[in-house]
């Protein structure tokens, strides 16, 4: 606490930062609580010969928000890997990341840093067929890439350590950059691969579409099926509702002890303020009784021991009220005993 009993500038700090991260926190618990809500809600929709009879009876031949497992098929052409033979996919994602080591001037540690210097990503038009053969059912998915957990699979990945003389080793040391190389990977998604697609289901002219639902819900394309990408979610918002839980204790904590510390302050101004008065009391009730010769000696009194005069000037606050011996007798940290204030510096009082 800072004089006047005002809290720190660190403890409004403390609870300023603790206040926001809480928010933060929650606000990212609403959100995935709210997509985990949205997936239990999703309606399961079984891929077969009555999917476009389930459809022309829904309203507007939709549904917002469906289930739909089946198999990749490539409507035309395929993609085919440039690193693997005979591997064929739908969508292909080529990678170059760089690798390097990077000197922390605040820690003064080498630490690893990555980023993406290329990246294309290729799609074809492609369909979710059933598993079992002979149906002739397919539904169309659209833009994929919109999807947030799509279910990629990594075909080939090799890294290119960087070739360094010793000038470029002495370089980098010096540039605090240490390259270590280029890593290559390829992600596809195969054809026959399963896919669990989460979204709007249509019917519209006598084709099937799987799209990006509406009024903000999320698109699934996953290699996972629903229950295990409903159970990932719903261990998400589990770990945020602790993070939010235990940093709201710590703001609740932190703004217990502010107001724990005004209210024992409070009490201690309220008893200081009533020692004061029974002290002008007591003071009054002597020189009321007291002869008039020595009203002067009684004014002069130490407030503490009341029978030895004051002798000592407190230092910032300028009173004069204690003698020298009673000054010594303060507990630590040494206070006045009118105003409370600390007592920096004492001046002695010598009366001629």
């Amino acid at each position: 606490m800072e004089g006047g009993g005002r809290p720190s500038l660190g403890q409004f700090i403390l609870l300023g930062t603790s206040s926001v991260v809480t928010a933060v926190l929650y606000s990212v618990y609403r959100q995935k609580a709210q997509v985990s809500q949205e997936l239990k809600g999703a309606k399961r929709i079984h891929l077969g010969e009555d999917l476009k009879s389930i459809l022309s009876e829904a309203p507007g031949k939709c549904v917002p928000y469906a289930v739909i497992e089946g198999a990749v098929r490539s409507v035309k052409e395929t993609l085919n890997s440039q690193f693997v033979e005979n591997c064929k996919g739908v969508i292909q994602r080529l990678t170059l990341q760089e690798h390097k080591m990077v000197w922390n001037r605040t820690t003064h540690l080498w630490n690893d840093y990555s980023k993406i210097i290329h990246q294309r990503t290729n799609t074809v038009p492609f369909d979710l067929v059933p598993h079992e053969d002979g149906m002739d059912v397919a539904v169309r998915v659209l833009k994929p890439l919109d999807s947030v957990d799509l279910g990629l699979e990594t075909v080939y990945e090799k890294f290119h350590p960087s070739i360094q003389s010793f000038t470029d080793v002495i370089g980098h040391y010096i540039s605090g950059e240490r390259p270590k190389g280029i890593q290559e990977t390829e992600e596809m998604l195969k054809v026959g691969a399963t896919l669990t697609g989460v979204g709007e289901l249509v019917l519209d002219n006598n084709s099937v579409r799987l799209q990006p639902p509406k009024q903000g819900m999320q698109y699934y394309l996953s290699s996972q099926d629903f229950d295990s990408l409903l159970q990932r979610q719903e261990s998400s918002v589990r770990l945020w509702k602790v993070l939010a839980l235990v940093f709201g204790f710590a703001t609740c904590a932190t703004l217990f002890f502010i107001l724990r510390k005004q209210y024992l302050l409070r009490q201690e101004r309220l008893r200081l303020k009533q020692m004061q008065e029974e002290f002008r009391e007591h003071e009054a009730q002597l020189l009321s009784r007291a002869k008039p010769e020595d009203r002067e000696s009684l004014k002069s009194a130490c407030v503490v021991c009341l029978s030895s005069f004051k002798s000592c000037v407190f230092l910032e606050c300028g009173h004069v009220c204690s003698c020298s011996e009673c000054y010594r007798a303060l507990p630590e940290p040494k206070r006045c005993p009118i105003c409370r204030q600390a007592i920096t510096r004492v001046i002695p009082l010598y009366n001629s």
